[in-house]
């Protein structure tokens, strides 16, 4: 084991230098993984901009009925236009969303939490690599808690997946979750984010911090932000331009669509924010526009 006595932390990042290991795939980190995996990123991340609009619906699966999305069947086929990557557990994909729709799939592997534990820590892989590979996943979401009771565990958790990924060419999307004794601070996120990528990740779901541009470029793999809590339209449109303008390469602004009043304008908002580059304020003008068309 690697002695911590004497250990520096890093202050250069380099945050203006481009990832250097970069060749013909255009996927952060992907360079050297094969055929398979590097279609199924494709089908994450869009060739032209590089970037993804990742929709999670996943709330269920440790909250029941969230507000918002009582109705997945109703709710989901109106946004499928304006999204790239559905992220949902097997039980609401086969049950709620068209096959047909076409769309990237995040598949939700892990569970054992509910609104009713006190601790959201301890989960397990639920779903086997056979029934991955039936729905067609692109991508094994994996919950990690790095600081939490449960971490071993949750670790344990992501390296299996990533392990069964790899025999069948599958990415896994390691997501960082927040417990409310941890702290959203930016040695937290440098700390859990590489973690998470040096165990076998291939994309990471955080969460948006200050001087998050060095967390990007700590980190080896993509960085998808999550939009958190509900946040006023404006505020969230804030958030999801200094996100893109940071370094990350797609948002998942779940709890800011399917809570918002327009829905599908915001997310169609979200969307030109990702993938056409609109600043927070063109971005609010355009959702402004849209609702009052």
């Amino acid at each position: 084991m690697a002695d911590k006595e004497g250990l520096k932390i890093s202050k250069d990042y380099g945050v203006e230098i481009p990832f250097q290991n970069q060749g013909g795939f255009y996927v952060k980190g992907s360079d050297n993984l094969d055929w398979g995996m590097k279609k199924h990123l494709a089908n994450i991340f869009d060739p032209k901009s590089g970037n993804t609009v990742m929709f999670a619906f996943d709330h269920g699966y440790f909250m029941g009925s969230t507000a918002g999305l009582e109705r997945l069947d109703i709710v989901i086929p109106k946004l499928i236009p304006q999204i790239d990557v559905l992220m949902g557990t097997r039980g609401a994909l086969r049950s709620c969303v068209p096959p047909q729709c076409r769309k990237g799939v995040a598949l939700r592997v892990t569970s054992g939490s509910s609104m009713l534990n006190e601790d959201l820590s301890h989960e397990v892989v639920a779903v086997d690599m056979e029934d991955a590979i039936r729905l067609n996943a692109d991508c094994l979401a994996i919950q990690t808690f790095i600081g939490a009771d449960g971490q071993l565990s949750s670790l344990d958790n992501l390296s299996r997946a990533i392990n069964a990924g790899l025999r069948y060419s599958i990415p896994t999307l390691g997501v960082v979750a927040v417990g409310k004794d941890m702290e959203r601070t930016d040695r937290f996120f440098k700390l859990a984010t590489r973690i998470v990528a040096e165990l076998g990740a291939h994309i990471i779901k955080t969460y948006y911090c200050d001087n998050f541009e060095e967390v990007v470029a700590a980190c080896p793999v993509p960085i998808v932000v999550a939009g958190g809590k509900k946040l006023p339209e404006k505020e969230a449109l804030t958030l999801a331009y200094r996100a893109m303008q940071g370094g990350a390469r797609g948002l998942d602004m779940g709890r800011n669509i399917f809570q918002s009043e327009h829905a599908v304008e915001m997310a169609a908002t979200i969307r030109k924010v990702v993938h056409d580059g609109y600043t927070d304020s063109e971005a609010y003008q355009y959702y402004q526009d849209l609702i009052n068309s």
